[in-house]
């Protein structure tokens, strides 16, 4: 007699989902072991797939959901050992999924990401990450709550009234389960009841029962997104599986929490079965690669732009500063701090150029490129680059000090305080990098390409404004150098919308105001300021692409995986 069919009779010994229990279990009156009462249906699936292929099942595949620790995988061994059963390999439904999707020809590179929305009894969002070695579990949300058990009580207040008792509730649970699942494709059915005339449900009902579960799925979706700290754009596809996978409002309500369209897997029901099965029967080791872009040969001026930058600007405030002396020993200089603090500005950014194009290269070139080995080069490059470009602007303040006999102090503060910010922004890319989030399209060299028109034109202008400030001003020439001044701040104001503004239309809209408020405070006194806005400016630009420059756009529609047919496996803890 069918377990359903005894818990008409006999209400307190049924147990529903005899998987779930990990303590004592009671069945009636008697107190029954939790490990027998989950044991006794793998001891029968045993039994009968032992009948199906004559001989003892020696392969073992025990789907777990993804949120299940130490314990509960430990308790789910025990209970394949109690039903008699050789040591159990257990499998994540999510990575099952992921798995049959691969089976069933639809291209997951290494290093992308794949959302699966498991719907059975209760709902099972994970995000999967596909690694050289296999798929990792980055995070899953689970709501017993959200799932067909949630539909079937409602469709059963529908239809036989919420102050019906319990059993009378469990008299009607199949009859009400097989009417669920062929509203999906019928738009009324008969649903029969004992001792009373059978009622009619029809697809509106289905639709009511359905709606909150599908929008509490959704926002799960939403929630374990970000969790896994991505976003939607990030997903190399969004599917569906499970019993209730084919429920009415589920992909609609996905696509309008998250703006990604999900895909129902044909057969939704038995997709984690099949796929715990072919787990280790592809060679996971022979993966598709992602091609990693070698760098072009003009990224070589986003490097050397910048350096020769630094090189041209503190030769000219060496060359330039007012000094006074006596019997030659300087007791006082004047330096053009904003121009001092530029050059250490732009000799961060060739190192900076110059390490994510090198990390770029090596990746390109190495024997197994892949997202992993461009991010890794690349965080270490621009790791390296930090700590040498920093050097070196330490480097102008020690030797410019000692060029002049005077105290280091002074230059080390103007040479390293400003490019703190922009130091602190490049480590951050370099976490991002390392962590394997969010590559870039067209590799981490286009992204991090230094702002070459910027430079050009900051470079210019303060070069400029140095002039104005040190020229000798004879009455014939003074109008010509205080314009070449006024020119630079206005040159050095674009520089600083350019670096901070992306869009040609704000770029126009800004530069206006920018430039003339620079070339309005050009002076002495303000020179240091100057520089230190566009060493602000140049931070900008990496939190600008740290922030969101990073974020890769969504990509098109995931494949649909193909119906052919795909080989099966015992699962006894599917989702459905």
């Amino acid at each position: 007699m069918p377990a359903t069919g005894q818990a008409t009779g006999q209400r307190a010994a049924f147990i529903p989902r005899p998987r779930h229990p990990v303590e004592d279990a009671t069945a009636g009156d008697t107190g029954g072991d939790a490990l027998e009462v989950a044991a006794s249906p793998l001891r029968r699936v045993a039994a009968e797939a032992e009948r199906v292929v004559g001989q003892p099942v020696r392969d073992v595949r025990v789907v777990v959901p993804a949120g299940w620790g130490p314990r509960r995988r430990t308790w789910m061994r025990q209970v394949a050992h109690r039903a008699g059963l050789p040591q159990p390999r257990l499998v994540e439904a999510p990575v099952a999924v992921a798995q049959y999707l691969l089976t069933t020809g639809v291209r997951v590179p290494v290093g992308a990401f794949l959302l699966v929305c498991d719907v059975g009894a209760g709902a099972e969002v994970t995000v999967l990450r596909r690694g050289p070695a296999g798929f990792e579990v980055l995070a899953t949300l689970a709501d017993a709550a959200a799932g067909g058990t949630a539909i079937d009580h409602a469709l059963t207040d529908a239809l036989i009234g919420a102050s019906t008792g319990e059993g009378q509730r469990a008299s009607v649970a199949d009859s009400v389960r097989v009417a669920k699942e062929a509203l999906v494709s019928h738009p009324a059915v008969t649903v029969p009841l004992p001792d009373r005339p059978p009622v009619i449900a029809n697809s509106a009902m289905l639709d009511e029962a359905a709606r909150p579960v599908a929008w509490r799925v959704a926002q799960l979706t939403q929630e374990t997104v970000a969790a896994a700290e991505l976003t939607v754009g990030d997903l190399a596809g969004v599917y569906c599986v499970g019993g209730s996978a084919q429920l009415p409002h589920l992909a609609a309500a996905i696509a309008e929490h998250t703006g990604a369209t999900p895909v129902v897997v044909p057969e939704p029901a038995l997709v984690v079965a099949r796929g715990a099965a072919d787990v280790g029967a592809v060679d996971t080791g022979i993966v598709e690669r992602v091609e990693v872009p070698v760098p072009p040969v003009r990224r070589a001026a986003a490097i050397a732009v910048p350096g020769f930058a630094s090189l041209a600007l503190i030769w000219q405030c060496l060359l330039t500063a007012e000094q006074h002396q006596v019997l030659g020993v300087y007791y006082s200089v004047r330096v053009n701090w904003g121009e001092f603090t530029m050059a250490a500005v732009m000799a961060l950014l060739a190192c900076l150029a110059a390490g994510t194009v090198l990390g770029s290269l090596i990746a390109a070139r190495s024997p197994t490129p892949g997202t992993r080995t461009e991010g890794g080069r690349v965080s270490v490059g621009i790791l390296a680059a930090v700590s040498l470009g920093v050097a070196i602007a330490g480097l102008y303040a020690v030797v410019t000090s000692q060029y002049f006999g005077m105290p280091v102090g002074p230059y080390l503060k103007w040479a390293l305080w400003p490019i703190a910010p922009v130091s602190v922004m490049a480590v951050a890319m370099a976490v991002v990098a390392a962590r394997q989030w969010r590559a870039p399209h067209g590799g981490w060299s286009a992204l991090l390409a230094a702002p070459t028109g910027s430079i050009v034109t900051a470079t210019l202008g303060m070069g400029l404004i140095q002039y104005s400030l040190t020229a000798d001003r004879w009455p014939d020439r003074i109008l010509w150098i205080d314009t070449a001044g006024r020119v630079g701040g206005f040159l050095l104001g674009v520089a600083v919308v350019m670096a901070v503004v992306t869009p040609l239309v704000f770029r126009l809209i800004l530069a206006a105001p920018v430039a003339v408020i620079c070339a309005a405070i050009v002076s002495k006194r303000a020179a240091g300021m100057l520089g230190v806005i566009y060493a602000i400016a140049v931070a900008t630009w990496w939190a600008t692409r740290l922030w969101s420059r990073v974020i890769r756009p969504a990509p098109s529609a995931p494949a649909a995986p193909s119906t052919g047919p795909a080989r099966a496996g015992m699962s006894p803890g599917g989702g459905g």
